[in-house]
């Protein structure tokens, strides 16, 4: 299925609009990770840990609106966004919501 953010497909046109779909997920990231991170702060540097499970995240969620997509006849979904919060006591989970147009393209 092709996704992208763009609200067309270059050579390809729409035949048909499906309507809104959307994946989301919610990941926890555990007392070492924060532990690392914590340190990296002060330090300086990246966090590989928290930048692995953010990614993911964002493909769990994807993979859950293409499935929504596909369910409703879609082969494309087209003006995708990707929203990121922090969610739960002192922001300990991460939320990421993927939306898009699922379309049927030629």
């Amino acid at each position: 299925m092709l996704v992208t953010t763009t609200n067309s497909i270059e050579g390809r046109k729409v035949v048909k609009y499906i309507g809104l779909v959307s994946g989301e997920t919610i990941i926890g990231a555990n007392i070492f990770k924060d532990l690392f991170a914590s340190i990296r702060d002060v330090v300086g540097g990246r966090s590989g840990s928290y930048e692995q499970v953010l990614r993911e995240a964002k493909d769990t969620a994807i993979n859950e609106m293409q499935q929504y997509a596909s369910a409703l006849g879609a082969n494309a979904i087209i003006g995708v966004d990707l929203d990121y919060e922090t969610v739960g006591s002192g922001g300990s989970m991460l939320l990421v919501a993927a939306t898009g147009t699922a379309v049927v393209i030629e």
